[in-house]
């Protein structure tokens, strides 16, 4: 039987991967993937093919900001994939339009997946009215990376990362060089999911949360974070940053701490030409909780899938390699039976998964698009002096709290 592997990019914000096999009756399984710097989803279809050569595999790429519009267009015309990825906190907003296959059943009935293996915060992210609608293909979360020869040239000591808010800012100014264009420390404060995701661990360690944005404790966070951009121990690019691009400033030696995830940690490896290692987030005070964002797709099955046994055993093969995770993708597993062997990076490794024994959910909740977005939205508003904390952050609360009565 003739094997056909072509590679199709489109020029848009848009590319197709057709993997498949020349037979007529062959039955086709289609998937889509988002914004992948691990090209994971290619990988394990690219495996999976290799040991079902019966399929004909066709892997879609959208740009992760279209993942939402696109997926509805798609499953209420009846043209939606077999298997789509999802941002975890999205995860609760399909599956209340009742858009998602519930695969209780079928996880029931495997010898590959077991629900109660699958760790508690992953899981609830992937599950709506306690049934399981999607299964994660990893997890991860955000941590501190330090430039240990930048600390060390400051009189600082990278074996004592910050561990509070005052020791981050402290830090900073004395890493922060402006006359050699460093920064003492970078992060996200985009106003999209990238932005709450960062900014969420700070409410968090004051004892608020997403459904408390006018407590104090979330108003001191969003002040924090204007005073790093205020004092300049952070770019005023960090407003329009992505994680990536907030890491490609540590990489490039212009700014001395940055927080973004593992994903992050083979282009590190490979570029920065300095030692590096990773630490946990520092909390507002010393016996403030620990705290991080949980983050990772959770592959689902919508309703409309025309051939959800076999996008089952796709999901079935993603599972039984997370073993792999960390040291193929930068990314944890998600289930507690899989074992990293001989990690690399084993410093990293190690905080890592100290910092996602902290990592909480967003949500879940059905209306979570709308709840980030206002997050987000009083964050740029304060950190650009477009409104003061108290009335930004009680503006975002009010919002929350109405969409989510809806």
């Amino acid at each position: 039987m003739h094997r056909r592997f072509a590679l199709q990019w489109a020029t848009a914000a848009i590319a197709a991967l057709s993997i498949g096999v020349g037979a007529a009756q062959a039955e086709t399984l289609k998937i889509w993937s988002f914004g992948e710097q691990d090209n994971y989803t290619e990988a394990m279809v690219k495996e999976f093919q290799a040991k079902n050569p019966d399929l004909t595999i066709e892997v879609r790429r959208v740009a992760f900001s279209d993942v939402n519009d696109e997926a509805l267009r798609a499953i209420r015309s009846g043209t939606g994939p077999d298997i789509m990825p999802i941002d975890n906190p999205n995860v609760a907003f399909f599956a209340a339009k009742k858009a998602l296959l519930e695969l209780d059943d079928m996880v029931k009935q495997s010898k590959v997946i077991y629900a109660d293996k699958i760790f508690p915060g992953p899981r609830l992210n992937s599950s709506w009215k306690g049934k399981l609608v999607g299964i994660p293909r990893g997890a991860n979360t955000i941590a501190l990376y330090i430039n240990d020869d930048m600390f060390r040239e400051a009189g600082l000591d990278p074996d004592k990362p910050p561990r509070t808010w005052a020791e981050l800012h402290d830090a900073a100014a004395k890493l922060n060089n402006p006359a050699k264009n460093i920064y003492g420390f970078a992060f996200s404060a985009r106003g999209n999911e990238e932005g709450t995701f960062q900014f969420l661990p700070y409410i968090q360690s004051t004892g608020a949360d997403w459904d408390k944005l006018n407590s104090p404790g979330a108003i001191r966070a969003v002040e924090f974070w204007q005073k790093l951009l205020d004092e300049k121990l952070a770019s005023r690019d960090t407003l329009n940053r992505g994680q990536s691009d907030s890491t490609a400033t540590f990489v490039n030696g212009n700014a001395a701490m940055v927080v973004s995830g593992p994903w992050e940690i083979p282009g590190i490896d490979k570029n920065a030409k300095f030692k590096w290692r990773v630490a946990l987030l520092p909390g507002e005070k010393a016996d403030s909780p620990r705290t991080s964002a949980l983050g990772e797709q959770s592959y689902v099955i919508p309703k409309t899938a025309a051939n959800p046994k076999a996008a089952f055993r796709f999901l079935e093969y993603v599972i039984s390699q997370q073993g792999r995770n960390w040291n193929d993708f930068g990314i944890l597993p998600a289930t507690s039976d899989a074992v990293s062997k001989d990690p690399k990076w084993p410093q990293a490794y190690q905080a890592f998964a100290e910092q996602m024994k902290y990592a909480r959910p967003r949500g879940p909740n059905p209306e979570w698009p709308q709840i980030s977005k206002a997050i987000s939205g009083a964050m740029q508003q304060v950190l650009t002096h477009q409104s003061d904390a108290k009335t930004a952050m009680a503006a975002a609360a009010a919002l929350v709290q109405r969409v989510s009565k809806n």
